[in-house]
């Protein structure tokens, strides 16, 4: 089915999130829409999908202008989505799932179940998907229940297939195998809209390139674009992709996990006996799938989790069971992974976000008084020094891009007095320009003797950054390898082999 776009506008407000968009994909194309998040691509396919009413512009399959009204006549059409978040109910089977929205009964009027499974086992055999239609959702990986998702859209005839950032929670060995399957539905005359921000796959299996910034499309690339020239479209200048960092120079360990759990509210073990060092002047990255532990292990170390047991020392000095202010007070930076629900206040302006963590004593309060000049000298300073790009230091945190609010947070965390480093997630939701600027902020710290943790889900930020990597998985630790080991011994590990441990 061929799918076109003309002049699809859609507007937010004073916002315009699509500015007069075109777009073909033809039959059987992989055709990937490329851009920084926020640059209107995902806007753009719920207009496709029925989410969103257009302003302006047709949408048209097979040359038929179409005009849906929600995601039902969108996939009546031939149109299917695959979420970045699944659409799945978890404690439903596979094959209930793929009925849901969709039941069919049989001649007494009761649900045909044995229906809907008997089209899972054709469309699972038809891929290779080896699906069991009877298996509860929240018992397969996640690779497994992107899967389902998909046949979930080929079971309603889907023609034209939207992937919307579906690599973000795959390991190395799961995004491989989906390109694998984006190819197979390529050669059985499917159409598909690839959404994502990272190169690598975009060489990999795209036909066609459309890059969008600030809401328009600003060109067309071929897969034999470099990816130089393919971030510099993206970021509309030239970007270095390349970490520019020396060899660490790490001293004494400076930071210290023993035998390290936390239990949830529900008694459960989200972490489970990990114990690892991180020396002064190196960065150790902690990798793995999200959800493997790794939020909670960062809650711990700041003293937000309730409920934890072992050590956690930083120069000798006991962290377990101290409040937050005393690890902050103890020289401990935090870069949390949600910038807006726990790095911000985005109501509080640029200079008040910037003295967060030093809103009770020197430089900025003395004798309980704010001291303004103090605190205007220092916001103006920092504004320069991270190219916050903004209208001043009175604009409230929340009116920023999301590059713009992570260099707040990091230009408060770094201007203090550290002896420790951690960022989560540092780069989430950023352009290639804005994670350039951040890598190099963590580089420098490093090269100043902090010894800094880096816990991120991207396997390039992971290798680019790290002097060793620690892989969890299920709440513990697979192993600690060197920066320089390979993506595929990486990603095993992230599955929980511990072969790559051993290697």
């Amino acid at each position: 089915m061929k799918l076109e776009l003309r002049g699809i506008t859609k507007r937010f407000g004073a916002l315009v999130a699509n500015d007069h968009i075109d777009l073909v994909v033809e039959p059987g194309e992989i055709h990937c829409l490329l851009g920084e998040n926020g640059a209107g691509k995902s806007t753009l396919m719920n207009v496709l999908y029925g989410l969103y009413r257009a302003e302006e512009g047709e949408i048209l399959l097979d040359d038929e202008v179409q005009h849906f009204s929600g995601p039902g006549d969108a996939m009546r059409a031939g149109i299917g989505m695959v979420h970045q978040h699944f659409m799945l109910v978890p404690v439903f089977t596979v094959a209930e799932n793929v009925m849901l929205g969709h039941e069919e009964t049989n001649a007494i009027g009761v649900l045909d179940i044995a229906a809907a499974r008997a089209k899972v086992r054709e469309i699972s055999d038809r891929f290779g998907f080896d699906i069991d239609p009877d298996a509860v959702v929240e018992d397969l990986p996640v690779g497994v229940q992107q899967r389902v998702e998909i046949i979930k859209a080929l079971s309603r005839d889907a023609r034209v297939l939207v992937f919307d950032e579906p690599t973000a929670v795959l390991t190395p060995q799961e995004t491989d195998e989906l390109m694998a399957i984006m190819r197979q539905l390529k050669e059985s005359g499917t159409s598909i809209v690839f959404i994502t921000h990272k190169l690598r796959e975009v060489r990999e299996v795209a036909d066609r390139i459309t890059v969008i910034r600030l809401g328009k499309v600003v060109g067309e690339a071929s897969p034999s674009a470099s990816n130089a020239e393919l971030a510099s479209m993206m970021v509309g200048r030239a970007v270095d992709l390349t970490v520019d960092k020396a060899p660490a120079n790490p001293g004494a360990d400076a930071f210290v996990v023993t035998d390290l759990s936390v239990i949830d509210a529900l008694d459960q073990y989200v972490v489970k006996d990990v114990s690892f060092t991180v020396r002064a002047g190196e960065i150790l990255a902690i990798a793995g799938v999200q959800g493997n532990g790794q939020t909670e292990l960062t809650e711990a170390i700041l003293g937000l989790q309730p409920r934890v047991s072992g050590s956690i020392t930083l120069d000798g000095v006991e962290l377990v069971g101290r409040s937050v202010r005393r690890v902050l007070d103890a020289g401990v930076g935090f870069v949390p992974e949600d910038r807006t629900e726990d790095g911000l206040v985005a109501e509080f302006t640029i200079a008040e976000n910037l003295m967060l963590d030093r809103s009770t004593g020197e430089p900025f309060v003395k004798a309980g008084a704010l001291q303004l000049k103090t605190l205007e000298e220092f916001a103006e300073a920092k504004l320069e020094e991270f190219d916050i790009r903004a209208q001043g230091i009175s604009t409230p945190a929340g009116r920023l891009s999301g590059g713009n609010q992570q260099k707040v947070v990091l230009a408060r965390e770094l201007s203090r007095d550290l002896r420790l480093f951690v960022a989560s997630q540092p780069t989430r939701g950023l352009d290639v320009g804005s994670i350039e600027f951040v890598h190099t902020r963590v580089v420098e710290a490093r090269d100043s003797g902090i010894p800094v943790i880096v816990v991120s889900t991207e396997l390039d930020e992971v290798t680019a950054l790290a002097d060793r990597i620690a892989v969890m998985y299920r709440g513990g630790i697979v192993g600690i390898v060197p920066g320089d080991t390979p993506r595929e011994v990486l990603g095993l590990m992230m599955a929980g082999e511990t072969t790559g441990a051993a290697a």
